[in-house]
């Protein structure tokens, strides 16, 4: 895989990391790599229970960033499945594991998408958010498409795990902004659970349920040690920050509106 780059111009870094990312999720190798692993296994799979639970009206459902492995079972939905991506081959994959059953759509989430507004009841996305350099955007857009009252549900790796919380003070940084793993440095914007919570509202949506995978502490020798009951007292100290949250009737606050501060 290539390494993480240095000394790129500002003005080209949305052009830039959209680049990297398809360099490193074009064939969806790299997916299918880790979703068998227990701790996407059980974030793909409370993210798909968020959604199949609370799902209202009879447009479709669409899966943004879907790789090559849906994260939804379109025979678990009552409404048909929209599955999209912006690397060919992995979507490819992903029609082909769900025998047809899901509308394949190559696209790029960091532009407009190619949907009419209020095209879909349900909207889920995995582990992208992080990716894209412009996360408010994308998330007007997914409010721009669902219609009024849709279910969004998205995962994105948690900044604040409770072993990363007791690193940062003593001084080490936690493992999300790492620019040397090989394949974090291409989350380029880490969120919290507060700071997730306050993206959404900032762009039309009410957070409805904060989960997560696991609370997890890794030992010296590499070993993880996890608990899925402390993942449910305290989400926000969990590996994946699962979020399900219904869009807003309201339009989303303008683009140039500040976020503030506190995370």
């Amino acid at each position: 895989m290539a390494e993480p780059p240095t000394g790129a111009p500002s003005g080209s870094a949305q052009a830039h990391g959209r680049r990297a990312n398809r360099r490193s999720y074009h064939d969806g190798v790299q997916v299918n790599g880790y979703v068998d692993d227990p701790y996407h296994r059980v974030r793909r799979a409370v993210a798909a229970r968020l959604m199949v639970d609370d799902i209202r009206g009879g447009a479709p459902v669409l899966e943004l960033g879907c790789g090559p492995c849906s994260t939804l079972d379109p025979a678990q939905l009552p409404v048909p499945l929209v599955v999209a991506d912006v690397a060919e081959a992995a979507l490819g994959a992903a029609r082909r594991a769900t025998a047809g059953r899901a509308l394949p759509v190559c696209l790029d989430a960091t532009c407009a998408l190619p949907f009419r507004t209020g095209s879909f009841s349900g909207l889920l996305t995995g582990e992208l958010i992080e990716h894209v350099y412009d996360p408010v955007a994308l998330l007007r857009e997914c409010h721009r498409v669902l219609a009024p009252g849709g279910l969004l549900v998205l995962t994105t790796p948690n900044l604040a795990t409770v072993q990363d919380r007791l690193a940062f003070l003593a001084g080490r940084a936690p493992r999300q902004v790492d620019p040397l793993h090989p394949y974090l440095w291409l989350h380029i914007r880490p969120f919290t659970a507060s700071l997730l919570r306050r993206v959404l509202r900032r762009a039309g949506f009410a957070p409805l349920t904060l989960r997560s995978n696991h609370v997890g502490w890794r030992l010296p020798g590499g070993r993880w040690v996890t608990s899925r009951l402390l993942a449910r007292l305290a989400p926000g100290l969990g590996g994946s920050l699962i979020c399900a949250a219904r869009r807003l009737d309201e339009p989303p606050s303008p683009p140039d509106a500040g976020l503030g501060s506190s995370a």
